[in-house]
């Protein structure tokens, strides 16, 4: 698969325009996920010498991508002169403001490695069904 990675709040702490702490063993899922064969790009609203900087981060931790804010190593960064859109192509988004957050790195890795959805991390790990709310009680709240 080709995954999509978020920068800050999902592979560190979110402080920018500074680094944050890493996030437990986000880098070591993600160098799992990359050791099975999955295409990773560093997809992130940083830019110029704060995306260099978070580059430089993963990298220094033996983490390095397939393409960073584009689709295709060989192409330009979006969001260049000439590139105004940031949109990538991938088939899995990896990104703290996910609808319900992001699980901790170890249910991710777990659920990208066996295919599974949430509800079947669920069924599977915890032996019962993940309590369903519906959309509008999930996104509101529940109202008395």
């Amino acid at each position: 698969m080709v995954i999509a990675v978020d920068f800050d709040g999902t592979i560190v702490e979110h402080r920018y325009p500074q680094i944050g702490k890493e996030l437990p063993f986000a880098i070591a899922a993600l160098k799992k996920l990359q050791a099975e064969r999955h295409l990773l790009i560093l997809w992130t609203v940083r830019e110029g010498k704060l995306l260099d900087e978070a580059v430089d981060y993963c990298s220094k931790r033996g983490l390095e991508f397939y393409a960073v804010n584009a689709n295709h190593p060989d192409e330009l960064p979006q969001g260049q002169p000439g590139r105004p859109c940031r949109k990538v192509k991938a088939d899995l988004f990896i990104d703290d403001c996910n609808m319900g957050g992001l699980p901790d790195w170890g249910t991710v890795y777990e659920m990208v490695h066996n295919g599974w959805t949430h509800e079947r991390y669920w069924s599977e790990v915890h032996g019962a069904a993940r309590p369903r709310k519906s959309f509008l009680q999930r996104l509101f709240g529940r109202r008395r």
